[in-house]
């Protein structure tokens, strides 16, 4: 592809000199990605690290985007500098979401650039709704996510007319010292993840997130994403079976980027789901002490987990009740499409 054919044009872009904007070329921008999410991250007081491996698996099985016409990358005389990416996701209340993501490095900020990408995302967006079939009774909704200490990030949003409609918690186990092994209810056995188990572990997660808020994406190339790349460790899953069903599932990970940079320990137990006809049951809170324990055995220090903060599964007091506590807060925005 010409440089020509990879140059976008920004109506609304900042009087910056050099400034210039063009697609995602991939391998190539993998690195400067990386420099870039992790400035962001490290300023931003945001618990999370790239690394190329990682970002590579990432961008090679998208799905409800395509890397290379839904991604932006804007430069100064070479130096990227800033990024946009949008997806679309079916929702589990049955409408549609639009999502944005910017990232504008810290010092280049204060200077409309986040705005540039921001309305550049809203127009793609448009361009890729325009192309779905829809029935008219289906809700559409540009939404945007942001971590609460991203205040500049959030006074954009709510002055483009995005308002808070969900708020997530990051919550941390700061020790693995006093792990209480708790036992798993009668007739639930946990067994090793092997590959012919994969399939049937993913049906179970899509019954169980299936009363989840927001966007959830159940593709092939979810299902390929899940259970392949850098950070699939299946040794470190704890898997819950009924006979010949999976009653629940957690899907454990070493965080080896963040832990590299920051000299950390942490590992975050990535997707935490019990089926509807086994909750009630204390399985969640056996699956999280089983994962903590292996965690601890593998070297880890510390814990990590995401949740809704109003999950209708009682979810957070489980978490509570395993030894976690609120670290951070995300902050899911819309606005009517």
């Amino acid at each position: 592809m010409t440089v020509a054919a990879r140059s976008l044009v920004l109506p609304d872009a900042p009087p910056i000199a050099g400034l210039a904007f063009r697609r995602l070329v991939l391998p190539d921008d993998l690195q400067a990605l990386v420099d870039l999410f992790n400035a962001v991250n490290e300023t931003d007081h945001i618990d999370d690290r790239s690394d190329v491996e990682n970002l590579a698996a990432w961008y090679s099985k998208a799905s409800g985007w395509d890397p290379l016409v839904d991604c932006l990358v804007a430069e100064v005389d070479g130096r990227v500098i800033g990024y946009g990416k949008v997806q679309w996701a079916q929702d589990t209340d049955g409408g549609r979401n639009y999502s944005s993501y910017g990232a504008v490095h810290p010092d280049w900020r204060r200077r409309g650039l986040g705005r540039a990408i921001l309305h550049a995302n809203v127009r793609r967006l448009r361009e890729v709704a325009a192309g779905h079939d829809l029935a008219p009774t289906v809700e559409r909704r540009l939404e945007s996510w942001v971590q609460e200490t991203q205040t500049g990030a959030i006074a954009l949003l709510e002055s483009e007319g995005y308002a808070v409609a969900r708020t997530f918690y990051e919550m941390l186990r700061p020790t693995l010292d006093d792990v209480a092994d708790m036992p798993m209810p009668d007739g639930l056995e946990v067994r090793p993840m092997l590959p012919e188990h994969h399939r049937t572990v993913w049906e179970a997660d899509k019954e169980a997130f299936g009363d989840h808020w927001g966007g959830m994406d159940f593709s092939d190339r979810a299902f390929e994403r899940y259970f392949s790349g850098p950070k699939f460790e299946p040794d470190l899953w704890q898997v819950a079976w009924d006979g010949d069903e999976v009653a629940g599932s957690v899907a454990n990970e070493i965080l080896r980027e963040f832990n590299a940079q920051t000299g950390s320990r942490r590992a975050i137990l990535a997707g935490v789901s019990v089926r509807r006809a086994w909750r009630g049951r204390g399985l969640a809170r056996a699956l999280v002490a089983r994962s903590l324990i292996a965690l601890r055995e593998r070297g880890m220090t510390e814990a990590v987990l995401g949740v809704d903060s109003d999950n209708p599964t009682g979810a957070v007091g489980v978490y509570l009740a395993n030894g976690f506590v609120v670290h951070q807060r995300e902050l899911t925005y819309r606005k009517p499409f």
